[in-house]
């Protein structure tokens, strides 16, 4: 089983915070999805004998294509790929493209779930990521989206400069109050070469604190566990049923496709990706010449990326597939960079797993990088 991720480019406007790969204007959009459909015809080869599982549509702001392009792009997967009966048709969009006849539409159409960017139900939050919507339409969205969809995510930023816990535990209660059966959540960051990094910089917006984000992961975390949510990744808390198929089969190391500009795939052995350049990679494809880089990973790259998705889930890091699929070298050399973290209480070690724990959920990224074979 594999799935095919299709990146659409495009933001009606600039999150302060984003550093993901877009365009605030409209002008190639058509272009873009014939390209796109092109794309994935293009690629058809590399998943012979193959079943697709998902198709997912992230970006930017997949929501900003009309119905018929979405299922234009849908149609050509079913036409080029051998497709599971029911799979998992994720479309990421924005409340402020979710009115209640667009939300009728996509349910009749192939798309079953929706990932709805909320990131806050609070205007002063809203406003300070420049996002395109207000908090109005966050509830409005959501209260017809239900109504129409059984499998809804939504996303919420903790973090963020202002906000203190009374406001986090009040945009936590607000999203269970809609019956979402998954939640997606990060802490603010940031990233070099976005309007964030330069309001911190000059002073206008305070840095955002480490401890403060640390507090409020651990307090979205028991909240939701408290109300039946698995917390099955890092950033990812589901109802049992409910997790991303997408996501997860990124993290257990499943192959996939990564249609559009800066998209990225993955064969098991090889890492791909696409120029992060619309007419670049527009140009490219209309010259049947899919625009990316690509590199083989070595026992050591493979081994990295298990020991970092491992960590961030709760399948953790099996020891002894680490010793089955790289050697016993590697087994050695994880239990011995593992066990001061196991005596701190960051990790645990309970049949032959290695997972975080509790405290060490938050650090997950830097203690995986700690565990990192460096040649």
């Amino acid at each position: 089983m594999a799935g095919i991720y299709i990146h659409i480019p495009f933001c009606r406007q600039a999150c302060t915070y984003c550093d993901f790969h877009f365009s605030t204007s409209l002008k190639k959009k058509d272009d873009m999805v014939a390209a796109l459909a092109a794309e994935i015809v293009l690629r058809k080869k590399e998943f012979e004998g193959i079943t697709v599982e998902t198709i997912y549509f992230g970006g930017g702001t997949p929501s900003v294509l009309t119905n018929a392009e979405i299922e234009e792009l849908i149609n050509t997967v079913y036409q080029n790929y051998s497709v599971v009966d029911n799979p998992e048709i994720t479309l990421e969009a924005n409340p402020d493209d979710l009115s209640k006849d667009r939300i009728i539409q996509l349910s009749n159409s192939p798309i079953n779930r929706l990932s709805i960017g909320i990131q806050s139900f609070f205007e002063e939050d809203l406003i300070l990521m420049n996002r395109a919507h207000n908090a109005a339409e966050a509830e409005a969205c959501l209260a017809e989206a239900v109504k129409y969809f059984d499998n809804i995510s939504i996303d919420l930023i903790y973090g963020t400069p202002g906000m203190g816990n009374t406001r986090w535990l009040q945009n936590i209660n607000k999203a269970l109050g809609f019956g979402v059966p998954h939640i997606s959540s990060y802490a603010l960051t940031v990233e070099p070469k976005t309007a964030l990094h330069k309001f911190v910089k000059n002073g206008t917006v305070p840095q955002p604190s480490d401890e403060v984000a640390h507090e409020q992961f651990l307090l979205l975390a028991d909240v939701l566990q408290a109300h039946g949510f698995v917390h099955y990744e890092l950033s990812n808390f589901g109802r049992p049923g409910y997790f991303s198929k997408n996501n997860t089969a990124y993290w257990l190391g499943k192959k996939y496709i990564g249609i559009g500009p800066s998209a990225h795939s993955y064969d098991g052995i090889n890492r791909s990706w696409n120029i992060a350049n619309n007419t670049l990679y527009i140009k490219d494809i209309q010259l049947g010449t899919p625009p990316c880089e690509k590199e083989q990973l070595t026992i050591a790259d493979r081994y990295n990326e298990y020991v970092m998705t491992g960590l961030r889930t709760i399948w953790g890091v099996d020891v002894n597939r680490v010793e089955a699929e790289f050697g016993t070298s590697f087994k050695e050399y994880l239990l011995g960079e593992a066990n001061d973290y196991i005596i701190q209480g960051l990790l645990s070690l309970t049949d032959g797993v290695l997972k975080t724990t509790r405290e060490g959920k938050f650090l997950a990224d830097g203690l995986a990088s700690d565990l990192f074979f460096v040649a």
